[in-house]
């Protein structure tokens, strides 16, 4: 039986940021591929990154399993792969340099390969897979294992031949995503993730996906992996996997990483029926659009089946911009959804972007203002980010030098010129985060005051830091408006 040796390059530890929060996830598209390959008949196995300190640490996973293939496969559910570190991508031609001194053929499938794919394969690698990976890992392993000499024939694959780059037809995407099994979550050392959680003392959570794809066309958004069409599983396969993972694993939070939650029309009513029907309990997070939201019943249907936060992609408080952006929503959908949301008890969380081109201190003072209007429960800022294969990035590819990727996620560099210095920008998200910070000092100082006997740690804890809040927000303010000079 051949085997196969899966893995993928995000390394929690290279991240600083993302290691702080103390919040991490299992790789699901590594091990749902993992789960698809088994099925027929292959022996899978899983060397998680997550958690390791060097690529090395691969070596002697590989000396005991003695796998045929390395598959590099990046969780392409995971927004933290789409941004294509430059960290992660260092870890990955290790990883690839690692298996070729031991004979491995290597497979890789990720966004950044996608993007950068004559980089992966000048570090070694054999094959990258374009698309929706599952189908074509398939029939290439098959290849491989009957000593297939000739590729070409299989869609979805860019390779070497006698020095020259191959690209064969593309990959269809499989509509029906109840073909492939349940993930592979004996895998995972769900131990591992559930310490991590507990130091950061936050209630454990694992990472379903109902959907793959996106249908809109948000034009900084890349979508190098499942593209523009958007398929659901069945409501009932997710409520499957949503029971077999609170019995083995005991876990009741869940995160349903798709693009956008429940989509399809009426999946997310036969969702809260099957939950209420078989009587789970659980809450969970899901990223949605504003407009969306405003549909039918579709926010009563989210609070009756356990949606516990739900993020918007908010990005901006100025129309100017999200128009800009092609969006497709307006800020008075963003306030009326957001309202809705609050009173169903469903808390609110806002992505927010600045430095997008054309983006003036007027637009910026509208999304600060949107912020303070509405205090969302989270807020998560960036700078634009031009990703390959997008509108936004050919607008501005001319303005990018040697810097054309993070380093990690707290890099927020700005790559390309807008209104103001790229220090400015990460002045802006400091301050806007005091800003933020601030309002929740005022309102728990408020409610200390106004209900003294139904406040908890948290509420006086965020009442004590706005002694900080305060003179850092003006600080900030001070330091931005001498940047705002900066060319």
């Amino acid at each position: 039986m051949e085997k196969i040796l899966f893995t993928h390059s995000y390394f929690y530890k290279y991240d600083h940021k993302q290691w702080k929060t103390k919040q991490p996830y299992p790789p699901l598209a590594t091990i749902t591929a993992a789960s698809f390959m088994r099925s027929f008949g292959y022996d899978v196995s899983l060397f998680d990154t997550a958690f390791k300190n060097s690529p090395d640490e691969i070596i002697p996973a590989i000396q005991s399993y003695l796998p045929h293939y390395l598959v590099i496969y990046d969780d392409s559910f995971n927004y933290l792969t789409k941004m294509c570190l430059t960290n992660m991508r260092e870890a990955a031609f290790k990883i690839i340099r690692i298996a070729k001194q031991k004979n491995l053929s290597v497979i890789v499938s990720s966004s950044d390969a996608t993007d950068h794919f004559d980089k992966y394969l000048n570090a070694g690698a054999d094959f990258v897979i374009v698309g929706e990976a599952e189908h074509t890992l398939k029939e290439l392993v098959d290849g491989l294992t009957s000593g297939l000499s000739n590729f070409t024939t299989i869609n979805g694959l860019i390779f070497k031949q006698s020095n020259k780059i191959i690209r064969t037809n593309p990959r269809q995407i499989e509509k029906n995503l109840d073909t492939f099994p349940m993930a592979a979550w004996d895998l995972v050392d769900i131990d591992n993730y559930k310490k991590i959680w507990n130091q950061g003392r936050k209630e454990f959570s694992l990472n379903i996906a109902t959907t793959r794809g996106c249908p809109f066309k948000c034009n900084w958004c890349a979508k190098p992996i499942y593209g523009n069409r958007y398929n659901s599983r069945s409501p009932e396969k997710v409520v499957d996997e949503i029971e077999y993972l609170q019995r083995k694993f005991n876990v009741s939070y869940f995160w349903f990483c798709d693009d956008i939650f429940g989509l399809k029309p009426g999946w997310v009513q036969k969702f809260r029926d099957l939950v209420k029907k078989r009587k789970l309990i659980f809450k969970y997070k899901i990223q949605s659009r504003v407009d969306l939201l405003l549909k039918e019943d579709t926010i009563d249907a989210l609070a009756d089946s356990g949606a516990d936060i739900l993020w918007v992609g908010a990005e901006s408080g100025s129309q100017k911009i999200l128009d800009a952006m092609d969006k497709g929503t307006t800020v008075e959908e963003i306030y009326k959804a957001t309202q809705l949301l609050r009173s169903r008890k469903i808390k609110v969380a806002f992505f927010l972007q600045f430095g997008y081109p054309s983006e003036t201190k007027d637009d910026i003072n509208s999304t600060i203002r949107m912020v303070t209007d509405l205090m969302p429960d989270e807020i998560g800022i960036s700078v634009s980010y031009p990703l390959p294969g997008t509108k936004f990035y050919e607008m501005v590819k001319t303005q990018m030098k040697n810097k054309t990727n993070w380093t990690d996620s707290d890099d927020l560099a700005l790559m390309f010129r807008s209104t103001y210095h790229p220090v400015y920008y990460k002045k802006l998200h400091r301050y806007v985060h005091k800003v933020y910070k601030k309002r929740i000092g005022l309102s728990s100082i408020k409610k200390i005051l106004t209900s003294p006997f139904s406040i908890d740690k948290n509420t006086i804890r965020a009442a004590i830091l706005i002694l900080y809040y305060l003179p850092a927000e003006l600080f900030d303010y001070l330091k931005l408006k001498k940047l705002e000079s900066l060319t």
